[in-house]
């Protein structure tokens, strides 16, 4: 089954969606380039850096050799989801791509698209629940517990096709589960909420306890692995256990981290306009006494 799906890999969707994400990347640095041409200091570099990273690692897991051996490994096959959903997914959004990739469209097209959503009542309506956190949290969590349930678990080992549909909607979920997050961070158009870091805090608990199961329950939850190739003299038990623990350590940090940035700006004091005018006057007068 290995060698079947590496010669898929290697014959099959790897060059198609290498081209896919070359050409994503193009039209993103193409309106990039162009919106830094018009407003400079819009957006800066890190954003675009951002961006092509996020690229980077959905191309790791789903066209590089690496995603030949998740095959192989629990282990691996762990890695490429955490990358993708907790790696890849937030760098994408960072890098503002629903403003860029629209902007070497006309505008007049642009704002065609625009007027046609605003007028339809279904659209809106679509629109508010995919950035609803409470529906982004829960397609987070089916989309991690559905493809780690044994049956639909090895339908995708069998099958190269679904293996690949669980590479996008692992794709897909994490960019609707970072959105809540990421996307007001990026604006800094308002003060974040409590309600972020709660929404990050509840996203670990059914990945602690899907990791938990796996290092604990003392069984080979997913059989395709015992007659895999043993790779690094690993057991089939220890290889599980060990992509337990990568994923209850990894989700740890990558949903907690931002939890407590968040936290911090929250309790930080927000400055007064006395205080912003104030830090403003040693400019103006070092500006006079030039």
């Amino acid at each position: 089954m290995s060698d079947i799906h590496a010669h898929f890999h290697s014959s099959g969707l790897s060059l198609p969606v290498t081209v896919a994400l070359a050409l994503v990347a193009s039209v993103y640095l193409y309106g990039w380039f162009r919106l830094r041409r018009d407003s400079p200091t819009l957006l800066p570099p890190w954003r675009l850096v951002a961006f092509m990273g996020g690229l980077f690692f959905f191309w790791s897991v789903v066209a590089s050799p690496l995603a030949m051996l998740d095959h192989d490994l629990l282990t691996v096959h762990m890695i490429n989801h955490l990358v993708l959903m907790a790696v890849g997914a937030p760098l994408v959004l960072a890098g503002a791509p629903f403003l860029l990739l629209s902007h070497p469209f006309p505008t007049e097209l642009d704002n065609a698209v625009q007027n046609s959503v605003r007028s339809s009542a279904p659209a809106q309506r679509l629109a508010r629940l995919i950035k609803h956190p409470i529906f982004c949290w829960l397609c987070a969590t089916a989309t991690v517990i559905g493809w780690h349930l044994p049956a639909v678990f090895r339908l995708a080992m069998r099958s190269p096709w679904w293996h690949h549909a669980e590479y996008a909607s692992f794709m897909l979920a994490g960019i609707l589960f970072w959105w809540p997050v990421v996307q007001p961070m990026s604006t800094g158009s308002e003060r974040p909420s409590w309600s972020t870091p709660l929404y990050l805090f509840l996203a670990t608990l059914p990945c602690d306890i899907l990791s938990a199961f796996l290092v604990f329950c003392g069984r080979i939850v997913y059989p395709s692995y015992l007659s895999a190739p043993r790779l690094f003299n690993l057991s089939p038990m220890q290889d599980q256990q060990c992509a337990g623990a990568l994923m209850w350590v990894f989700v740890t940090f990558a949903y907690l981290l931002p939890a407590i940035v968040i936290t911090l700006r929250i309790l930080s004091p927000q400055p007064t306009p006395s205080q912003l005018s104030g830090e403003r006057q040693p400019g103006a007068l070092l500006h006079h006494a030039r």
